[in-house]
């Protein structure tokens, strides 16, 4: 079968062990950062299967209907928002997605970017290039509070990593993660004004859906301290567009450490964050490591290998 792969502009599926799961197949991958539609469309025009790379690329309606040999999306990870799965049960276009991924990789990421921030190492680094040396104290985490919003599986390791340094763990979200803040002996905020008001580093470890979407508001920032640390490695949509930029400018927080931004890849260098000397920013690495790759394209590989043989899958959707 001719099988599709978008977004690949990291250069690296082709890298992957797993390739070798779709060996007898006609496998083309594309390097290019957000195409215009018309050119995605004129490169998957041929595809019978189309392997998307996390929900890097919108593949809507119009998108769908404009490749008239499509047979099944094979998604790497399980979301499939991005994805219009009305329009592809009309097709009779089978979606299939892959499970979990190792929560490791995002929770170490979390904490590299709040040492790195706290302890300003690329900046230390810079002066260091420079010839200089730093004349300036930074900040230590003991009988700090670490504030987790949102306490599943990533944020667990995250809150447990915070307790190791002498933290004190201040917990917010739904009453499943209060619940089982209160079991691991943490605290939990009476309040979401409470909690905000007194994370010293608050990370948000909440998944994005409908309901969460601009979850983190104008106000909920400027109640912050302005020492205070903000780390986003989840969504850029759990913030509402615009007020981060804007409580950073204010004061409130004083700091941010950002790993996602609302259209990736960010180019260029045009991103209102990255005009901001209180932002440490990287570029949605994350889950950029061959392990984690390995797992979800392995999945997602052997689905598709899986539907081209007729085997049986366990699909997201209902194709008529």
């Amino acid at each position: 079968m001719n099988i599709a792969i978008p977004d690949d502009y990291h250069n690296l599926v082709r890298t992957l062990d797993c390739i070798g799961l779709l060996q007898g197949h006609d496998v083309r991958t594309f390097s290019d950062a957000a195409p215009p539609t018309s050119r995605l469309i004129e490169q998957l025009r041929d595809a019978e299967i189309i392997v998307p790379i996390r929900e890097r690329t919108r593949f809507t309606r119009e998108i769908i209907e404009a490749l008239p040999k499509l047979k099944m999306f094979s998604q790497t990870g399980r979301s499939c928002h991005h994805i219009d799965l009305e329009a592809c049960n009309e097709r009779g276009i089978a979606v299939a997605a892959g499970s979990h991924a190792s929560p490791y990789t995002v929770a170490e990421q979390t904490w590299a970017m709040i040492l790195g921030s706290l302890r300003e190492i690329p900046a230390e680094t810079a002066l260091m290039k420079a010839g200089q040396w730093r004349r300036r104290f930074s900040f230590g985490l003991k009988g700090r509070t670490l504030g987790v919003y949102g306490l599943g599986t990533i944020g667990r390791l995250v809150a447990a990593t915070g307790a190791s340094f002498g933290m004190r763990v201040l917990v917010w979200g739904r009453d499943k993660s209060l619940a089982e803040a209160r079991a691991r002996g943490y605290d939990t905020a009476a309040s979401r004004e409470e909690f905000f008001a007194q994370s010293d580093v608050l990370t948000l470890m909440v998944r994005l859906s409908k309901e969460t979407r601009g979850l983190v508001t104008a106000q909920d920032l400027a109640l912050m301290k302005p020492t205070a640390l903000l780390v986003n490695t989840a969504r850029a949509e759990l913030i509402a567009p615009g007020v981060l930029e804007a409580a950073l400018k204010a004061g409130r927080p004083g700091y941010a450490a950002i790993d996602v931004y609302e259209n990736e890849p960010v180019l260029g260098g045009k991103h209102p964050l990255l005009e901001l000397d209180n932002v440490l920013c990287t570029h949605h690495s994350a889950w950029l490591e061959r392990e984690t790759y390995e797992l979800y394209f392995g999945e997602a590989f052997a689905n598709a290998a899986a539907f081209a043989a007729g085997r049986p899958l366990k699909l997201v959707n209902s194709p008529r």
